[in-house]
């Protein structure tokens, strides 16, 4: 099985550009993608109808803002939207689909880049979904995180990371709730096959950052102990075009 992440900024703009094709070329059996920036109603019927897909949508109260999808093609047993706190399912964020044998977390975690108040809800949105995981994984223990998650781990993360210590998205706090994330039973998935560096999933659009390979890794498929030893393979599609993010892939 293939699940492909890819946060498109924009399903509209990347529906325009080349996901049709993308989806012709790659088949993911499940296509997560993050910022939609729309609501089911404002689509096509070509891509609503496309494919042999379920497609969910969890969408921000805000127009053009946020979202998450998932394009399944198979049927999921259950579908949750959010988890349970209006402060973040009103931002669109959280996408849970499960499965006969695994569950799927399709999450868009928030950007802290703005202003501090933000940053401040990111922190809690890291904190509060731990709390909420690691209940959910007493019932299945057998999970899969995908998005993105606007933190660049490691050094080995991104390109200048000397120059990002004190920028949010590499800020010490944001890197110790990966290390208490992973500590509490995930992996990160691509670096358990790859050690290598300049390796990464985002590019600034305005300086032209991807031309230069000027990036960071901020978007991971995560899985859980129960799961780890189903996944056959991990990569991140860099030769794909079309957002600011290119696509992650794993292989089960």
């Amino acid at each position: 099985m293939k699940l492909i992440s890819w946060n498109v900024n924009g399903i509209r703009a990347i529906y325009r550009k080349n996901l049709l094709e993308f989806l012709e070329e790659y088949n993911p059996d499940i296509l997560a993608i993050q910022e939609t920036k729309a609501r089911p109603q404002q689509l096509t019927k070509k891509l609503l109808n496309y494919g042999d897909y379920y497609k969910f949508f969890s969408s921000a109260e805000k127009k053009g803002y946020s979202g998450v999808a998932t394009f399944s093609k198979p049927e999921p047993k259950g579908v949750k939207y959010g988890f349970g706190n209006e402060k973040y399912d009103s931002e669109g964020r959280i996408l849970l689909t499960e499965y006969e044998d695994f569950s799927l977390f399709n999450i868009y975690f928030p950007n802290g880049k703005s202003k501090q108040e933000r940053l401040d809800y990111k922190m809690d949105f890291y904190y509060d979904f731990l709390k909420f995981i690691n209940d959910y994984k007493k019932q299945q223990p057998n999970i899969i995180v995908c998005g993105d998650v606007n933190t660049a781990h490691k050094e080995i993360d991104l390109a200048r990371p000397k120059d990002n210590e004190t920028v949010s998205g590499f800020l010490p706090e944001e890197r110790e709730w990966i290390d208490k994330f992973l500590d509490s039973g995930f992996y990160d998935s691509f670096r358990m096959f790859n050690q290598e560096p300049d390796n990464y999933s985002w590019w600034d659009y305005k300086t032209k950052a991807r031309e230069r390979n000027v990036g960071w890794r901020i978007d991971y498929f995560f899985v859980s102990e129960g799961i780890k030893n189903r996944v056959k393979k991990a990569d991140i599609l860099n030769e794909v075009y079309g957002s600011d993010h290119c696509p992650i892939m794993i292989e089960i």
